[in-house]
């Protein structure tokens, strides 16, 4: 397997390389400042130029060396937040400095998978599992005040803040097959934003709030599973004008996490390449 870390430019329609390894790289965040791209890789997260001039350098994580692919950056740069099983044999949320430290846990409900991060640093959106039911959750970044937003109507996962902080987008399996809904922040009725014969996952709205970009899935395919041909759409906040902007070989890593430029103009993602 080659992992391709690549950005899409949504003026030019265009993407370019930004590095390749033979490694397993997933799930490219974009700091807030635009000066890095943050990733993991085999249980560890590591920083990588956008401009593709030098090679990822590791971040410290302390004990917490089990990070999946769910993971992100304050709107203010100085934390991060990643999921990690080290501790309890399950994914859960951590906060720690954005130069690396010890991780704090957020939440005590296990096991949670972290999504989103409100736009005034203040709470997280994540996929909780409890009970062998998948639904969305928010959380203060204190571990307090954690508020279910779904109710078992289906599998719910992978949420994301717009932003204005209004809205939580997800993709739901509610109507029989993974479609992107969105739901009140502050918790209320679910509104169906696709109606797709595919299977959409991860909606990430853009900083400006004018466009979402999510994967889809062949319509038979129910989970996220990796090393698959799918398609990166782009779509209204509303889900108007729905398009797809390139087809690739990937899935689960190419972006399962917040992943915009800060000026909204581009997005990273990662492309695979079977092996020999």
């Amino acid at each position: 397997m080659r992992s391709s870390v690549e950005i899409f430019d949504i003026e030019t329609r265009t993407s370019r390389v930004v590095w390749q390894t033979e490694k397993l790289f997933e799930a490219p965040n974009w700091s807030p400042d635009g000066s890095y791209l943050m990733l993991n890789c085999d249980g560890l997260m590591y920083r990588l130029s956008p401009a593709g001039d030098a090679d990822p350098h590791l971040v410290d994580t302390g004990f917490a060396n089990l990070c999946n692919n769910d993971h992100g950056i304050a709107p203010d740069g100085s934390a991060i937040a990643i999921s990690d099983k080290v501790e309890f044999g399950k994914s859960a949320i951590y906060i720690l400095s954005a130069k690396g430290g010890a991780p704090k846990l957020v939440t005590e409900n296990l096991p949670s998978y972290w999504h989103g991060w409100s736009p005034d640093g203040k709470r997280f959106t994540y996929c909780g599992i409890r009970n062998d039911v998948f639904d969305i959750y928010t959380i203060a970044t204190d571990g307090s005040d954690e508020t279910r937003l779904t109710f078992g109507e289906g599998r719910n996962d992978g949420p994301d803040y717009s932003p204005d902080g209004k809205w939580i987008y997800f993709n739901s399996s509610r109507s029989g097959r993974m479609q992107i809904w969105r739901v009140p922040a502050g918790g209320g009725t679910a509104e169906r934003i696709t109606n797709s014969p595919y299977g959409d996952w991860f909606p990430h709205p853009s900083p400006l709030g004018d466009k979402i970009v999510f994967v889809s899935y062949d319509g038979d395919v129910f989970d996220h599973p990796r090393d698959l041909n799918v398609r990166v759409r782009l779509m209204d906040m509303d889900g108007g004008n729905v398009e797809t902007l390139f087809d690739l070989f990937g899935g689960q890593g190419t972006m399962n996490s917040p992943n915009w430029a800060p000026d909204g103009k581009q997005f990273a993602f990662v492309r695979y390449f079977p092996g020999a």
